[in-house]
């Protein structure tokens, strides 16, 4: 088993490293939040004082960090984990942030580095079964893979460093659109008079179905699992879906890409967030729609 640091212990950092506690790991956390620390170690995690201490000795260190310029500074600036870990551990972000900085902090880490982002919320990230999109070399993927299966089910190597962020990135953005168009399509019924449970009987096994209709429907009934059966808490938030939908944006006008469809998401959750919806569950948007906000 491994001595692994973990930092970063937000909704979807405890529950992974909770689940590498289960693994039988010796898993030593960090996070800002003292309380987020205190869960962790109630489920039989170390605690430690500093980034750079949880990174002490361990054979792996993880980040699961809110946005770019909190991974940079964990890993090259203040938080000290480059210095701090050993010139054997190997090193993963988990977060999802900007393609250039994955690919920065990797380049300047010295030793192996993965970006490892994940897909699957916070249902995924409690019961283990994320999926884990990794940019890095293929050795550092392999040693990464007993940790990474312990936190998820499916691990996908994209390429080199930064590779794992343009899929994660790329995944949210046609996520976040049909999302979008399955709110529309949702609420057109509605109004014309066919029931919910009938549209998804028919999309959810026909050509428009999809994950976003078979996981997060937007109408409470067809799928009972769904954050619409629960007034929109969320699984992962509309603020979050934004974030990703504005790293999607820079991602291809760096790439020299016009995402007409990626930029019209990005309005639309732009709206539903400034509305207040930010907190709520990304598939809430399907309520800014049947209000006739979305434009």
């Amino acid at each position: 088993m491994a001595r692994i640091g973990f930092v970063g212990l937000g909704r979807m950092g405890a529950h992974m490293a909770r689940n590498l506690l289960k693994a039988g790991h010796e898993v030593v956390v960090f996070d800002i939040v003292p309380a987020a620390v205190d869960a962790v170690v109630a489920s039989g995690g170390k605690a430690a004082f500093s980034s750079a201490a949880a990174a002490q000795d361990a054979d792996v260190v993880i980040t699961m960090l809110p946005a770019g310029e909190q991974v940079r500074d964990a890993w090259l600036g203040q938080g000290g984990l480059a210095k701090a870990s050993r010139a054997d551990a190997l090193l993963m972000d988990c977060s999802t942030i900007d393609v250039a900085t994955a690919r920065d902090v990797a380049a300047a880490a010295g030793r192996p580095f993965l970006d490892a982002p994940v897909s699957g919320g916070v249902g995924g990230a409690e019961a283990g079964t994320l999926t884990f999109m990794v940019g890095g070399e293929a050795d550092a993927v392999e040693r990464a893979r007993p940790i990474l299966g312990a936190m998820g089910k499916t691990i996908v190597h994209c390429g080199p460093a930064g590779a794992g962020q343009v899929a994660k990135l790329c995944n949210n953005m046609m996520l976040a659109a049909t999302m979008a168009v399955t709110s529309e399509a949702f609420v057109m019924a509605e109004r014309l008079g066919l029931p919910a449970q009938a549209l998804y009987d028919v999309c959810s096994k026909s050509t428009a179905m999809s994950w976003a209709l078979n996981n997060s429907c937007p109408v409470p009934g067809p799928v009972p699992t769904s954050a619409a059966n629960r007034d929109f808490a969320p699984g992962f938030t509309a603020a979050l879906m934004r974030k990703d939908l504005g790293l999607a944006q820079q991602a291809a006008k760096d790439a020299g890409v016009d995402a007409k469809v990626g930029a019209l998401a990005l309005a639309l959750f732009d709206r539903f967030v400034e509305s207040g919806g930010g907190g709520k569950d990304f598939s809430g948007i399907i309520t800014m729609i049947r209000e006739g906000k979305a434009s």
